[in-house]
């Protein structure tokens, strides 16, 4: 599969283009909801971080995640995504 610049989305922690399948996704709705969207097709204000650990702690850390989304991010979604690499 050839990546094109359609599938590629800025990293928030390496602020890196990477391909949008090698991230996650993370979602602010129009309720003001922030979701993971592990399928990448909720509608949306999107922001996109590696799927690593190290990219969880230091967005988490710098608050990188509330600052993109334009919203405070409760402490349970960087938990959430801290979970997906501990199973």
């Amino acid at each position: 599969m050839s990546i094109t610049t359609n599938n590629l989305r800025k990293d928030l922690f390496s602020k890196t283009l990477i391909d949008r399948h090698d991230l996650i996704r993370i979602v602010k709705t129009k309720n003001n909801e922030i979701l993971i969207d592990h399928q990448q097709n909720l509608s949306g204000r999107g922001a996109y971080i590696q799927k690593n650990k190290q990219a969880i702690l230091s967005l988490k850390k710098t608050n990188g995640l509330s600052r993109s989304l334009k919203t405070k991010v409760d402490e349970s979604i960087y938990n959430q995504l801290l979970e997906l690499f501990n199973e």
